[in-house]
């Protein structure tokens, strides 16, 4: 069913990936809204009919989870505006900003939740049981987990992190209704009044849940690191270019789910003319676009590859750096020469847990490359941020 509304919603030709995208945010929005609409009036009735704390907890979370649906709606409305003059890179991240929002209302609800089953544990009451309790309980986990499916779908058909947490909370959701149906179950077979304690726990999940979506979306925000499969896709497409001799410093800036921007340094043969580096370079770039959607700025490093001394010392400071630590990447290396010094110029790429210190470093590096080139002076840029 949500495959063929997919289709239904986004069947025209005429629309661009990123209106395609919208719709179906917007489907997606409207599903849960209604969806999570008629789960939270028929939950809220029983919960105050049956006098259940913990029906009542389900039910705002269904609330929530409303409200979540509406800002949806809103988020991708706004995020599929144009770039304007005050925005140059789009309103792609206010999708975001919307599940910024639907986190902080998750969090709010949890804490006045975990005051009432506090209050209930104090001083607990029966709950009214009757079937139709159990029948929208039941109903309501049914719906959950079509929910999530749904949620999934869209999310992983237009590659939007929101809809894919929104679908794992969903799913969450049919944890704490299936706690909910057991605390009742529970006090009418036996008798014991557990559904203060349900609620509490309830109440805490939803906190933690809160807690975990703010993180998420905050990170977004920042600029959170690519994921590895984006990063081994960046590399493939860059490895399998032979008419380039490496690569380096790569930098990615996201300002949407759609909206990635890129910087990296391309090694090339300095012989080689402007024109003939430039159709390279141009290539590389057009096929991150329409492969990977990222728009790629490249810069150039030309390397001299048949000067001989160049070669020699290049091979020495690489040896004296695997003994080091091989972890290091050396590149950008330049052999200058200024008021009779000979200077050796050249950027080092730094593990996460690098061995030594920068200072450490470059002292290791003077005393071993004396030892066996004879008197350089060093000039080191240390790269300690860059993704390749």
């Amino acid at each position: 069913m949500v495959h063929y509304l997919l289709q239904k919603f986004t069947q025209q030709s005429t629309l661009s990936s990123s209106k395609k995208r919208t719709k179906a945010g917007i489907l997606a929005g409207i599903l849960g809204l209604i969806s999570n609409g008629l789960l939270f009036t028929s939950k809220i009735t029983i919960g105050l009919v049956s006098g259940s704390v913990s029906i009542m907890a389900d039910a705002i979370n269904s609330l929530s989870d409303t409200a979540s649906s509406i800002l949806t709606l809103v988020g991708f409305h706004i995020s599929a505006k144009p770039a304007d003059r005050e925005h140059p890179y789009g309103h792609e991240r206010f999708e975001y900003i919307s599940g910024l929002f639907v986190s902080i209302i998750v969090i709010y609800v949890g804490f006045q939740f975990l005051d009432t089953s506090f209050q209930k544990i104090l001083h607990p009451e029966s709950i009214t049981l009757s079937p139709i309790v159990f029948i929208v309980l039941v109903l309501s986990i049914v719906i959950k987990i079509w929910q999530g499916s749904m949620y999934k779908t869209i999310g992983q058909s237009i590659q939007s992190n929101t809809l894919k947490a929104t679908a794992q909370d969903s799913l969450n959701d049919v944890y704490t209704t299936i706690a909910v149906l057991a605390s009742a179950l529970i006090e009418w077979v036996t008798g014991w009044r557990i559904d203060g304690y349900v609620g509490f726990l309830i109440a805490l999940y939803i906190l933690y849940s809160g807690f975990l979506m703010v993180k998420g979306f905050v990170d977004d925000l920042l600029g959170s690191r690519p994921t590895i499969e984006e990063i081994e896709a960046m590399k493939q497409h860059l490895s399998s270019n032979h008419s380039i001799l490496g690569y380096h410093d790569l930098l990615i800036h996201s300002y949407g789910p759609n909206k990635r921007f890129a910087s990296v340094h391309i090694e090339v043969d300095e012989s080689w003319d402007l024109n003939e580096a430039h159709a390279i370079i141009d290539t590389i770039e057009k096929e991150f676009k329409t492969t990977l959607g990222v728009d790629l700025v490249c810069h150039l490093d030309p390397v001299a590859l048949h000067d001989r001394n160049y070669t020699r010392l290049s091979l020495i400071l690489k040896e004296i750096l695997g003994k080091l630590d091989d972890g290091i990447r050396m590149h950008d290396f330049r052999i200058e020469t200024q008021e009779g010094k000979k200077i050796l110029q050249f950027d080092l790429a730094i593990p996460t847990k690098p061995t030594y210190s920068d200072e450490e470093l470059t002292q290791l590096i003077q005393s071993n490359l004396s030892q066996q080139a004879g008197e350089y002076t060093l000039d080191i840029t240390f790269d300690h941020n860059y993704l390749l």
